[in-house]
């Protein structure tokens, strides 16, 4: 299991924006986004990688960082 930090996330919308946007990767499962803590976490196999995850959570308006 992954982690990363996700800023700008202010309502449950946000959640799930962020939520579809990992998982629409090939490769991720068992997403978990909490708004309180501001994380992400999620199962990861081959081909995606965290990098992925941040950079789709970032085209989705949001920051994600490792």
């Amino acid at each position: 299991m992954a982690t990363i930090n996700v800023e700008g996330m202010s309502c449950e919308h946000c959640v799930r924006r962020v939520t579809e946007a990992i998982e629409k990767l090939p490769g991720i499962s068992n997403v978990k986004v909490d708004l309180q803590s501001g994380t992400a976490t999620f199962d990861q196999s081959s081909p995606a990688t965290v990098d992925d995850v941040v950079k789709s959570v970032n085209d989705a308006g949001y920051r994600g960082e490792v």
